[in-house]
C-alpha cells in the first residue's frame, strides 16, 4: 500500500491487498480512493455511487458511511460489498473475518474474531504455496505448548479424557491425539518404560525460521487465552498488569532487550527447578509491548 500526499487528499497509486489490513473500513477507504484514481475517465468519476451501483445497493452514499464509522456491514451486505470489491472466494471469507473483528465490542468476542482471522490467513497463504505445508507442521500450537509443559505438572494422567478436562474443554480429543502424537514422534515427549510420559528434547529446536503469518496465528491464540483468563480465572490466580508510556526508538529498543533477558532467566531457572520437582498447574506468561499513538506529524516544529 503506498499513499503519496497531494494537497488535502491522498493517492492511492496500489492495489489494496486485502491481507494486510487489520481495519476494514480502512481497507475500503484505500479502495476506494485507488479506484477513483485508476477507474476514472475524463466523461465520469469514479464515485459512491458507482461503487452501490457495483454492490446492487440503492443508498448512494452507503461506502462512505461505512468507511466513516456511521454504519455497520451485516453479512448479507458484506456480500455486497465483496461483489463490488471483486473479491475471490477465499477473499470473501477473509473479508467477512476482517468486519467480525472490526465491529465486534465485547473483549472476548472481538480476540476471538483476531484468532479467526488469523487462522484463515495462515490457510490462505498455505494455499498459495506462501507456506509450506512441513513449515506449518513444524510450528506447535498453543495446545503443542501446554501439552509439552505438562510432563512437568504433577499427577498428569496422559489419556485424552483426562487431557481434555486439564485443558478446560478447550479442543476435542482428536486435536490433543494429533499434537501429542507429533511431539512423541519428534522426540519432545517420549514414553518411559514404566508407561510415563516425559520430556524429550526442547520443542522447536533446531527449527528454521517461522513465516510472520504464523508467528501472529501463535500469537493471538495466546492472546485469547489471555482474554479467556481474564474473563473466567479470580484475581487470585492471575496476574495482569500494564504500563502506558512515551518512549524513544533507543528506550523501545532498551525495553524490548530487557523483556527477552527476563523471559530467559525466567525460563531457563524455572526449567532447572522442572528437572528437579514436578509443577502444580501449567501457567502462560505473556509479554506485549505494542505503540497505541502513531508518531507526531508536526514534530520538531
Amino acid at each position: 500500500m503506498k499513499l503519496t500526499a497531494t494537497g488535502s487528499e491522498s493517492m492511492q497509486t496500489e492495489q489494496p491487498l486485502l491481507a494486510s489490513y487489520t481495519d476494514y473500513r480502512q481497507y475500503l477507504k484505500d479502495f476506494y480512493n485507488f479506484k477513483k484514481q485508476t477507474a476514472s475517465t475524463p466523461i465520469r468519476s469514479y464515485s459512491y455511487a458507482t461503487f452501490s451501483a457495483a454492490a446492487d445497493i440503492k443508498s448512494p452514499n452507503y461506502l462512505k458511511l461505512i468507511i466513516d464509522g456511521q454504519r455497520n456491514l451485516s453479512d448479507g451486505m458484506i456480500k455486497k460489498f465483496a461483489k463490488a470489491l471483486n473479491l475471490s472466494k477465499t477473499e470473501i471469507e477473509e473479508f467477512a473475518a476482517l468486519v467480525h473483528y472490526g465491529q465486534a465490542k465485547d473483549p472476548l468476542e472481538r480476540n476471538r474474531c483476531l484468532k479467526v482471522l488469523a487462522d484463515i490467513r495462515v490457510k490462505h497463504q498455505m494455499k498459495k504455496g506462501q507456506i509450506k505445508e512441513e513449515i506449518m507442521n513444524r510450528v506447535p500450537s498453543w495446545v503443542t505448548w501446554v501439552l509439552y509443559s505438562l510432563a512437568d505438572q504433577e499427577g498428569v494422567d496422559f489419556n485424552l479424557n483426562s487431557l481434555r478436562q486439564i485443558l478446560r474443554g478447550r479442543v476435542t480429543q482428536d486435536e490433543i491425539q494429533k499434537a501429542l502424537d507429533a511431539l512423541i514422534d519428534k522426540g519432545e515427549l517420549k514414553l518411559t518404560e514404566s508407561g510415563q510420559i516425559e520430556k524429550g528434547r526442547k520443542l522447536m529446536e533446531g527449527s528454521s525460521d517461522i513465516p510472520p503469518a504464523l508467528v501472529r496465528k501463535l500469537q493471538a491464540e495466546l492472546i485469547y487465552l489471555g482474554m479467556e483468563s481474564l474473563f473466567q480465572d479470580e484475581p487470585t490466580e492471575r496476574e495482569f498488569g500494564a504500563f502506558t508510556m512515551a518512549l524513544t526508538k533507543e528506550e523501545f529498543e532498551q525495553v524490548k532487550f530487557e523483556v527477552r533477558q527476563l523471559r530467559k532467566r525466567l525460563y531457563t531457572e524455572f526449567s532447572v527447578k522442572r528437572e528437579q520437582s514436578k509443577g502444580e498447574r501449567v501457567y502462560q506468561l505473556n509479554f506485549q509491548l505494542f505503540p497505541v499513538s502513531e508518531k507526531s506529524l508536526n514534530k520538531g516544529h
